[in-house]
């Protein structure tokens, strides 16, 4: 703010000398015309009516209310627009710190210098490691260096060089560098002190082993980055559609990134301490009779269903490793030995702790994303410093490829319009009665579809099973197979036709601030995912898994599963439709038919909500198909490449520039609290108050599934009682659900904290900024008050009788 005194003023004194030759050139361009004063006053009364006169003289008295207003905060900056200042402000003006913060003299400075090296060249083994002290701030030196002081300079500058010579060339490089001065003073001591031969060849030479050891591992770090950063999953293609697209659908893929991430590591556990110990010791079970038709991948049914993706597979025996596979599964008690010395497996013990850890771990993780995201999105930066730091720092001058150089002033390209937009920040226009009516139409039509839509996946789900126990009855053919698809193609059709009802009604809206539209987009298509996973769950947890005998199924898990498995099958064929087909048509009817030039924006909303809709079913199923993670992640690398060729074919950035600074802070927070939270307690509610299937599973012939754990830690208590306490820690930790509402309770807490933390660092920042801006104000006043004081003693006749021309 110190220095805005000359820079950010110049321009003002300017502004306020061109209107002054405004004013003079007016003047002689009315006497150049030869008009006189009396005819100039002629031609006002015969032009000027009466209302005109009325209408001037308002417009003057607003011109001189406005003059008025500004007049006291144009006082002292007209004072500080001067040409030329006394002597005395100067010398107050060159001693304030903000000016004299390391810029000493070059005489102290090579002083300094002198001084060290005479040292070094003294005591050479006890100063190698001397370190040079900090820069003192100097105050009151003039503002023209007197003749004495060049001649003093001159002097101790010689003296230095000849001390530098007589050192060696490691020595002289190091105490070089590390001298403040600027870069050309550097230049000219290096070129006196290496002037000789000896020097130069000294210098070539003689290079200390630490400095190439040092540039070696820098360029071996610097390396590593570089690989690093490459081996990023789809690095380049996230780079390239975030400058051509902007951050916000950078922001949609950076989304599907972190949700195959969490994939793959719920694959890894599942896989790891539950599908492959069952795979290396499979049970025995009976053939299926069914014949293949192909169906059965998509369906679920047939010889997939005595697999390892569901849970009927599973058994309830414990797996011992001096066992084989066939003695293990085969009920001869070799399961149930009782020797020490012995590895044995629990199946429901491990598929239940699996189950739980991995909740456990997953939850953790999405709160620490939250919180981190939290503080990387509410930045206090303002996004005027963003744009500076944008236009003057953003550009990489290593970058040497076209196809780089490109993608990088793309990407800069976009990030300026986002910052300027966000500056501009046009405001919604409130208030008005019809912009009320159409919201509330808007928002009437989006939550009467959305009950609707509810309603009717709920009587067509009853229809279906009744049908399916129909079916039952009879053979079981193909069209029988092909209806359990029946009610996962409503439900995706649902999910398809209903975004696009919404966007015409937020087109009905007409909303100025995209970020605005996209938010109640986001809402609206929050609200259906949740009401048909709320209405399908009461369906599976609350129908079927009640009452499994009146619906004919013997194992209710693998029907769940079966219907989790079909309902992700079915949702990515539509969505793989809807992006290779709907968006190709309509960029077609938009620009055939609409005539329009401009191709369709990409949906976020839309999207964003299939992906958290798409993982909610993951997680839910992840308890009745331990495998259903390996189909996601196949659905979403075939999903990421395909909106990336639609993006780029079909779409184009929005007309409005936005900048998405919270929308990865959004989808982790809808992906946690709607979406993670509901699954959980689904699991939860599943493993606690739902009786298991007594013919097939890992926790058949227990009253729940939290039992197996009751029931390993008795039998650890029977065979050894050092390990009696852990009887206790299950039955505290598990068995109690105090402890779950504690440590959500801890999760909640946690990001609270976080969040006001933050909040309160913003606020400080702001108080900060508003202090400097203050600060700058008060340097303004005292300068200004200082020349006042100088000028009334130094002519102390009044402003009137004051020389014209004098130097002030």
């Amino acid at each position: 703010m110190a220095y805005s005194v000359d820079f950010n003023l110049r321009p003002i004194m300017e502004l306020e000398l061109e209107s002054l030759r405004g004013d003079d050139t007016a003047q002689d361009s009315m006497k150049g015309t030869g008009l006189e004063s009396g005819s100039r006053e002629t031609l006002e009364m015969e032009v000027l009516t009466t209302e005109g006169r009325d209408r001037l003289a308002s417009q003057m008295s607003d011109v001189r209310e406005r003059a008025d207003e500004r007049s006291e905060e144009s006082i002292q900056t007209n004072l500080l627009v001067r040409k030329r200042w006394s002597t005395t402000t100067l010398r107050v003006l060159s001693s304030m710190p903000s000016r004299s913060i390391g810029q000493q003299s070059r005489l102290e400075i090579i002083s300094q210098c002198n001084i060290r090296s005479t040292q070094l060249r003294r005591y050479h083994r006890q100063t190698q490691d001397v370190s040079l002290s900090s820069r003192p701030s100097i105050r009151g030196y003039g503002i023209e260096a007197d003749s004495e002081d060049v001649c003093e300079e001159e002097t101790k500058r010689q003296e230095l060089v000849n001390n530098l010579q007589s050192l060696s060339a490691g020595d002289r490089v190091r105490l070089l560098r590390a001298t403040p001065l600027s870069l050309a003073e550097k230049t000219k001591l290096r070129k006196l002190v290496f002037s000789d031969k000896v020097g130069q060849s000294l210098l070539s030479s003689q290079v200390p082993c630490c400095s190439l050891l040092k540039r070696a591992l820098c360029h071996i770090w610097f390396g590593c980055l570089f690989i690093l950063s490459s081996l990023q999953l789809w690095q380049v293609a996230l780079k390239r559609l975030g400058g051509r697209f902007g951050t916000g659908v950078l922001s949609y893929f950076l989304f599907i990134r972190t949700l195959l991430l969490f994939n793959v590591f719920l694959f890894l556990i599942n896989g790891l301490f539950l599908v492959l110990p069952q795979a290396i010791y499979p049970p025995l079970h009976t053939p299926s009779s069914h014949r293949v038709t192909g169906l059965e991948l998509f369906t679920g049914t047939g010889y997939l269903s005595n697999s390892l993706m569901f849970y009927g597979y599973y058994t309830n025996s414990t797996i011992n490793t001096s066992c084989r596979p066939d003695e293990a599964t085969a009920g001869t008690g070799c399961g149930t030995t009782s020797d020490p010395h012995m590895m044995a497996y629990n199946i429901p013990l491990a598929y239940c702790f699996t189950i739980g850890i991995t909740f456990f771990i997953t939850g953790i993780v999405l709160v620490y994303s939250m919180s981190k995201s939290f503080g990387r999105s509410f930045r206090v930066f303002k996004s005027q410093g963003n744009m500076a730091i944008k236009v003057f720092c953003s550009w990489d001058f290593k970058v040497s490829k076209k196809m780089s150089v490109r993608m990088q002033s793309e990407n800069i390209t976009t990030q300026l319009k986002e910052l300027l937009s966000e500056v501009k920040g046009g405001e919604e226009e409130k208030g008005r009665l019809s912009g009320m009516a159409v919201h509330l139409l808007a928002w009437s039509i989006s939550l009467g579809s959305t009950f609707f839509c509810a309603l009717g996946i709920h009587c067509f789900a009853k229809y279906m099973h009744l049908r399916r126990l129909e079916d039952a009855e009879g053979e079981v053919s193909v069209l029988h197979e092909a209806r359990l698809l029946a009610l996962p193609g409503v439900v995706s059709c649902g999910n398809l036709l209903l975004p696009g009802l919404f966007n015409l009604v937020s087109w009905m809206e007409n909303f100025n601030s995209p970020i605005v539209r996209l938010y109640v987009s986001i809402f609206r298509n929050l609200l259906l995912k949740v009401s048909i996973l709320g209405v399908l769950c009461y369906h599976w947890l609350g129908k079927i898994a009640a009452e499994p005998e009146q619906h004919g199924l013997q194992c209710w898990e693998s029907f769940v599963g079966q219907e989790l498995y079909r309902f992700l099958l079915v949702d990515f064929i539509f969505t793989a439709l809807y992006t290779v087909f709907g968006e190709f048509i309509w960029k077609r009817f938009s620009q055939g038919v609409l005539r329009r030039r401009r191709k369709p924006v990409f949906d976020i909303a839309r999207n964003v909500l299939e992906l958290i809709y798409g993982q909610t079913l993951t997680w839910l199923g992840l308890l009745f198909t331990p495998l259903l993670p390996a189909v996601q992640i196949l659905k979403l690398l075939l999903l990421f490449h395909m909106k990336k060729s639609s993006l780029l074919v079909n779409c184009q950035a929005s007309r409005k520039p936005w900048r998405a600074s919270q929308m990865s802070t959004l989808f982790i927070s809808l992906l946690c609290f709607p979406s993670f939270l509901g699954a959980i307690v689904s699991v939860t509610y599943t493993i606690l108050t739902i009786k298991p299937s007594s013919g097939c599973g890992p926790f058949r012939n227990l009253p729940f599934m939290f039992h197996s754990g009751k029931q390993w830690a008795q039998e650890l208590k029977s065979t050894n009682h050092k390990l009696a306490w852990l009887n206790w820690v299950h039955h505290c930790l598990v068995e109690n659900p105090l402890f779950l509402f504690l440590l959500a309770g801890v999760f909640l807490m946690v990001i609270y904290i976080h969040t006001q933390v933050l909040d309160g660092q913003r606020k400080t920042i702001s108080l900060l900024q508003k202090q400097i801006e203050n600060e700058g104000k008060d340097k303004k006043f005292l300068i200004t008050s200082l020349q006042a004081i100088h000028e009334k003693r130094q002519y102390p006749l009044s402003p009137s009788s004051r020389p014209q021309g004098s130097e002030v």
